[in-house]
Order: C-alpha cells, then structure tokens, then sequence
C-alpha cells in the first residue's frame, strides 16, 4: 500500500498571517514539517496557494505543488494536489502545515488504520488523562471525539461529550476517559474524491468542524491513537511556546 503526504500551507490567515514562513529554531515552520513526514510516507508534498512558501520550500529542497486559491479547505487542497502529482497512491495523508513537531509514531498509528479493509477515513486522537485541568477539557478550540467498540467515530463536538449526569465535573476526568482530537487525517484516494464533491452538511457548518460533513453523509472515519502531546502553531504567542518546547527538547 502507498501512502501520499500532503502538507497543505496558506499564506493568509487571519490570526497568523505568513505563518508557514514564521522561523522557529533557525527553519521554517514548513520546513519543520515536512522534514518530520519525509521518510515516513512513500512521498511527501507541500500543496500551496502561494509563491512565497512554493520558494521556500524548493530553497530548502522540499517537493511542493501549486493548488487554487479559492480552497475552504485542506481536504480540497489536498485533492486538487493529489490529481496533479499523480502516481498510484492507495491513501493520501493531509498532514497540518502548522505542526512541526508531529511525530512518525503518530503517521505510524494512522497508516495502520488501512490494515482494515474496510476503512475508509482515518485520524487520531490523545486521551485526555485524568490530572489535567477541567479548563482543558472545555477548551472549545480542543474537539472531542467518541468512538464506538471498533474505534470508529460516532461524533466529534467543540463540546465536552459525553456528558456525566451524575457526576460533579470535577470528577468528570477520573470516571471516564475523554479523547482529543488531533487534525491529522489520512483517506483512500477514491473516498478523498468524492469527500471534496459533497456539500456543507448542518453538523458542519453548526460546530465548524469538516470532519462532521463526512460522518452525516455516512462515511466511517476510524481512529487510531496516540500518546504524542504535539503544538500546533496557530498565533503568535504558540510560536514562543513551540521555541520553548524547542529549547527544553535539545
């Protein structure tokens, strides 16, 4: 089975323009990126909008494509990537172009989400442990994920579920086990082409969250799990915490 990797990587963006450009630690936060999935999958490309991060790439020897600007989304981008570079790819995996330190162990436990015939979508997901702040656990910019027996999602909410009747909130963590969600997402490349043809779904558009348009149209999107606690780069300020992570690391 061939595995694809694409890093879709925008230059706008609202909270962090340039953001694939942003140096940490002496290299690009794309740079970053790609030299942590390079190696992993039978191959890797960078699919952007912009010719900025398309010579960025290329300065630093990467493989990139140029995709449209007009993408709501990395599984478009991603698709669009796919038609042009081709090949006999089995799977294409959309690798987020703000998380340097992803980590092979985590494209691993994704890939082997297609041991099973049968699955369609893959993505991961970390536990919640039991001594973290409920503040974590609220987090709405964290998304929760349930899963039923054969690790297939049942839903994904900014919300906390499931919801413990009767149990204070602050034992919520002790009695039963959360997942986060982490965006990393992996599909047969048949499934990837008709994910992008289907139309904003209600769940979607009422939680923001992408994966939702696939799960009411019916998809099954199984999980794998991961213990890897990685940053991702959405402003500023996570930029200083992804060079402190940095420091403390080497």
């Amino acid at each position: 089975m061939k595995f694809l990797g694409i890093i879709p990587a925008r230059y706008a963006s609202t909270r962090f323009p340039a953001k694939p450009l942003a140096m940490l630690g002496g290299k690009t936060v794309i740079q970053r990126v790609y030299e942590q999935v390079a190696g992993v999958l039978d191959d890797a490309y960078v699919a952007t909008d912009d010719e900025r991060i398309e010579a960025a790439v290329k300065a630093f020897g990467g493989k990139v494509v140029m995709t449209s600007v007009h993408h709501k989304s990395g599984t478009d981008r991603c698709y669009e990537a796919c038609t042009k570079i081709g090949g006999e790819f089995d799977v294409v995996v959309n690798i987020q172009g703000d998380e340097p330190f992803i980590q092979p162990s985590q494209l691993d436990a994704v890939k082997a989400c297609f041991e099973d015939v049968t699955t369609q979508i893959a993505t991961l997901v970390k536990p919640f442990t039991a001594d973290e702040p409920f503040a974590v656990l609220e987090n709405v910019n964290s998304p929760k994920v349930v899963l039923n027996k054969n690790w297939n999602a049942l839903y994904f909410s900014r919300s906390i579920i499931p919801f413990q009747r009767n149990a204070d909130k602050e034992d919520w963590l002790k009695g039963h086990t959360y997942y986060k969600h982490i965006g990393l997402y992996a599909y047969r490349t048949e499934v990837l082409k008709e994910i992008t043809a289907l139309p904003q779904s209600s769940l979607e558009l009422a939680e923001s969250l992408e994966q939702l348009r696939w799960l009411e149209n019916g998809y099954k999107i199984k999980v794998g799990i991961s213990d890897v606690e990685t940053i991702g780069i959405d402003t500023p300020q996570d930029l200083k915490h992804a060079e402190e992570f940095l420091k403390n690391r080497s």
